[in-house]
């Protein structure tokens, strides 16, 4: 809003034991039409919030005035150079409480801001007032004087010699015949020509500004993606057939693998970290205190005399083997995901080269990592304030020597257990510099914690999802990720990790596998899975809830055949098929709750506007049986307005819905019934036609 004073205003003291002055911040004005509460906004406008490439984001404001007069506003989308891009009406989506909002679509990247407009609207105050009084028969003469008065202030907007000239002058004249009847004096100041003309040159008084403020625009892969990931020393694993001892794959053995990966339809690789890996306190088997001989460590165990965060692990090959994995990567049309785990094992060179970037105990030691009771011996944090500038360049030249090698994401360690103002600066830097580079939160933490993560910076997040496996708690989850924090973080929904493996996945077999990923794909932009999900890997180590025989402890050789894993392959790829199909589901903010009878039944939709999906609108329903064990069945309550189709007084057909899995047709009404069983098909994935509009 614009400023009004910007000294500090004196005001008297009350005090009756002394007079004195107290001065007040400087204030801006509140302007002619009040605009308050705009969204998104983070931290008052210092941070961008976060949008992407043909992705509609809401704009809201509470807008009022004083009085009964109308009003209206816009909010004015700018691209990087300033440019106006975008003027969006805003519609009042909350009569009484004066709530107002508009969709706004930024079309590349870059540094983008928005703005709201608001304007006291003359003609529209007129035109409500008039149908009053002319129906009560009240200052009919009035009335119409105010109209031409109106329409001549019309007419000096628009330019000469132009037919909306015309139209407004035969208004005028057609407004101030006294011989004709009010109703004729009324239909010709509000005909469809004369409003279309008032629409492009809008009477506008009072016109207030609101601040502008910042967007950050990324490339479409910060929204939109299908992660697969894996360790790259165990695809192409093996025992020698002569020593019995394990053979460590390579970036060679893990190309190889990348054509299968492709073909389910994931666009993005990411390895676990490649670096050497620590020997002193080495994990065994099963996170077990004492590795045995041939056990090969957690690659989280970073640095050995080899090398740290900038080598490679000997045993996967070279960096040119690296770049050739890359490359290979790319011809497939796979971006390659690194793995940055800011920690080091104590035979990190770092160890020895800057001591100060770690925490010295009272009797000398070295501090390892610990989350009481828990113990990390084979780790050592780093300190980031005993030498934060020390560190953050080192940090900078690891990262930038990996995307020099043609790594485009980064999926960061534990990035809650660092400071924030560290991170705030890398991903400042690589936004600047490396604008294309991606960086993904790993960060299981607080709420406040998480979502700070992504106001910074990150453009993506690991999220809860993996524990929220009921109707109620999935519903609200949804909501939240998709209209109430989808301005500060991007979720990145994974049924497991190789850390994760919830009592859900434990117990629900192969339908509980089947249910999990198609909520993560239909649900979020951004899903992925560990490799192992195609063979159902669900048993736990005890009292753990992640994988027995865990693969960041050992080697394992996996051996993609059979039911089990072809079942789940053509699950995954036509699950990859069908995003690629639907913008819809390419999107976060556009998801609609439908309420079921079951509290089994879960059912949702998304939808697409034309102007994000090249003209054409798009409309997905997801129908899902949250029970793993047995069939269950529902009546869906279908919010007609949110899907583009006309509400009906009976029972008529309002939607034909297509089945992407089965390819059958439906007719449906408001009030369809669905029957799901786990073990046959356990959802519906609808491509949707209104029938009626």
């Amino acid at each position: 809003m614009s400023t009004n004073n910007n000294k500090p205003t004196k005001v008297a003291s009350n005090s009756s034991r002394e007079s004195k002055t107290v001065e007040l911040a400087p204030f801006s004005s509140v302007g002619r039409i009040p605009i308050i509460d705009v969204s998104p906004c983070l931290a008052n406008g210092a941070w961008p919030a976060k949008a992407t490439e043909f992705e509609a984001f809401p704009v809201q404001a509470t807008i009022f005035r004083e009085g009964h007069d109308l009003f209206g506003a816009e909010c004015v989308l700018y691209d990087p150079t300033g440019k106006v891009a975008q003027v969006v009406p805003m519609i009042d989506i909350a009569p009484g409480l004066r709530r107002h909002e508009a969709w706004m679509t930024p079309t590349f990247p870059g540094a983008w801001e928005f703005q709201i407009r608001a304007y006291s609207d003359p003609w529209a105050t007129w035109k409500h007032t008039a149908e009053i009084k002319l129906a009560a028969e009240v200052d009919i003469p009035l009335v119409f004087l105010e109209a031409e008065a109106l329409l001549k202030r019309a007419l000096k907007l628009t330019p000469r010699n132009s037919s909306a000239r015309q139209t407004l002058r035969e208004a005028i004249g057609a407004v101030g015949k006294k011989r004709s009847t009010p109703k004729q004096r009324f239909a010709a100041a509000t005909s469809p020509e004369v409003s279309a003309v008032l629409t492009e040159y809008p009477i506008r008084d009072g016109l207030t500004e609101s601040a502008r403020y910042p967007v950050q625009v990324d490339r479409i892969r910060a929204l939109v993606g299908a992660w697969y990931e894996i360790f790259p020393r165990t695809v192409g694993a093996h025992r020698d057939p002569h020593t019995n001892q394990w053979v460590s794959g390579t970036f060679a053995s893990a190309a190889k693998d990348l054509p299968r990966i492709a073909k389910m339809g994931f666009n993005v690789v990411y390895l676990t970290p490649i670096h050497p890996i620590g020997v002193t306190n080495r994990k065994g088997r099963n996170n077990t205190l004492t590795a045995l001989p041939g056990d090969p460590g957690s690659p989280y165990a970073i640095g050995s005399a080899e090398g740290g965060h900038d080598a490679i692990h000997p045993d996967l090959g070279t960096f040119a083997d690296f770049q050739d994995f890359v490359a290979q990567a790319k011809e497939l049309g796979l971006e390659v995901a690194l793995d940055i785990a800011l920690q080091c094992s104590p035979d990190h060179p770092w160890v020895t080269q800057h001591p100060q970037w770690f925490t010295t105990r009272a009797d000398g030691t070295i501090a390892y990592a610990e989350n009481p009771p828990k113990k990390y011996q084979d780790i050592y944090p780093l300190n980031f304030d005993n030498d934060p500038e020390g560190i953050y360049q080192e940090i900078k030249r690891v990262l930038e020597l990996w995307v020099a090698q043609g790594v485009t994401l980064f999926r960061v360690d534990n990035p809650h257990t660092k400071p924030l103002d560290f991170w705030h600066r890398i991903l400042t830097h690589f936004r600047i510099n490396h604008p294309e580079v991606i960086f993904l939160s790993e960060a299981f933490t607080q709420p406040p914690m998480m979502q700070t993560l992504g106001m910074i910076g990150f453009h993506q997040s690991y999220t809860y999802f993996t524990w929220r496996n009921e109707k109620t708690e999935i519903e609200e989850y949804l909501w939240e990720v998709s209209r109430q924090s989808d301005a500060r973080i991007r979720p990145a929904f994974w049924p497991t990790t190789h850390d994760i493996l919830t009592p859900y996945m434990q117990r629900g077999g192969a339908p509980a596998f089947a249910i999990r990923a198609i909520l993560a794909a239909t649900a979020a932009p951004t899903w992925g899975i560990y490799s192992g999900y195609e063979l159902i890997e669900n048993v736990p180590r005890p009292g753990a809830e992640e994988q027995i025989d865990n693969e960041k402890y050992e080697y394992k050789e996996r051996k993609f055949t059979g039911l089990a894993y072809e079942g789940m392959e053509r699950l995954l790829t036509m699950l990859n098929d069908i995003r690629a199909k639907h913008t819809a589901l390419q999107r976060l903010r556009n998801i609609t709750i439908h309420p079921t009878s079951s509290d089994k039944i879960l059912c949702f939709s998304k939808t697409v506007r034309p102007e994000e999906n090249e003209g054409k609108s798009d409309t997905v329903i997801v129908v899902l049986n949250l029970d793993p064990y047995a069939s269950r069945d529902a009546v869906i309550q279908l919010d007609l307005s949110a899907l583009g189709a006309a509400p009906t007084w009976d029972s008529a057909p309002v939607l034909k819905v297509r089945d992407e899995f089965s390819g059958q047709t439906y007719l449906w009404n408001e009030r369809p019934y669905v029957r799901l069983d786990p073990h046959a098909q356990v959802a519906h994935i609808l491509e949707v036609e209104v029938l009626n509009k």
